[in-house]
């Protein structure tokens, strides 16, 4: 069973640490190295439709390599990053940081406790236009 992680709340600061963990260190990576991207070239309107024309998918690091605005020094040192990483295990690095953040998600909804027999009130606004409000004088 593969579990929706994208329509959860995470708002506790366990939850907050766990993806500041994984956005700087092993989904940057994966992501810049090893995610093509086809880039948007051109556009054009044909009657009705938009005809859009894409460019060659490539990854960031490569666009970066092919750059001539960054120098020579740092092509290096990205490529000596390169050949240090491991796509598999980037990746079952990332699985295992999103099941521990669901993990945490799943230990605080335990403890959130919901009283079954609360009154829900409508927040409709022909709800509030039908409110009989008392007649009489204030006491």
């Amino acid at each position: 069973m593969r579990k929706v992680f994208g329509y959860l709340r995470y708002d506790a600061f366990e939850e907050l640490s766990i993806m500041n963990d994984l956005y700087h260190h092993e989904l940057r990576l994966y992501k810049n190295f090893f995610q093509p991207v086809m880039k948007l070239q051109s556009k054009e309107r044909i009657g009705g439709r938009v005809k859009r024309k894409y460019d060659v998918p490539r990854t960031p690091h490569q666009r970066l390599m092919e750059s001539e605005q960054i120098s020579e020094e740092d092509k290096e040192e990205l490529h000596r990053i390169y050949l240090s990483l491991n796509p598999a295990k980037l990746k079952r690095e990332i699985d295992a940081k999103l099941e521990e953040l669901y993990k945490v998600y799943e230990e605080k909804r335990k403890t959130q406790q919901v009283d079954p027999y609360k009154k829900l009130v409508p927040r409709l606004v022909t709800f509030y236009m039908m409110q009989q409000h008392p007649v009489g004088l204030p006491t």
